[in-house]
């Protein structure tokens, strides 16, 4: 698969907050601070869309005080959607560059999701750091057309 992320038309649909939490009684100021992120993906085969979801936990001692997790839905062009779906369009595989570029706009929507929630409480301090795309998206994506998920 040679396609290059600039030449694929998809389009951001949707953001969606998944999950949303401050346990204020979990957090203690002198406590050192643990960032956990993680990262799925799902597709909606009949509208042609993807969907990354990107959540973040702020823990203390391995128990979460700040829990975020969004979700940004794209629609993909027909011939986008064509060119990824393999020969008997069972599966469908997603290239790594164009992955990371809907990661990153995942997580710079999560930054600001995070700061409008926190706005004006004591939490607004906490900003999700750079993070480095490459680490977290290894592979192309692939999904089973037969068996989608949304």
């Amino acid at each position: 698969m040679t396609a290059d992320k600039t030449n694929i038309g998809f389009s951001l649909r949707k953001v969606t907050t998944e999950q949303f939490a401050i346990i204020e009684t979990s957090f203690e100021e002198s406590k050192q601070i643990q960032l956990k992120a993680d990262l799925r993906f799902g597709i909606n085969n009949e509208n042609k869309a993807i969907s990354t979801y990107f959540s973040i936990n702020l823990l203390q001692e391995k128990v979460p005080f700040l829990i975020l997790e969004i979700g940004c839905h794209f629609n993909i062009s027909e011939d986008a959607w064509s060119e990824f779906l393999n020969a008997d369009k069972s599966e469908i595989i997603f290239p790594k560059g164009f992955i990371s570029h809907l990661v990153m706009l995942t997580i710079g929507t999560a930054r600001g999701v995070l700061h409008s929630k926190t706005e004006n409480t004591p939490f607004n301090r906490f900003l999700l750091p750079t993070l480095n795309v490459n680490e977290m998206v290894l592979n192309d994506v692939s999904f089973n057309t037969q068996s989608e998920t949304n």
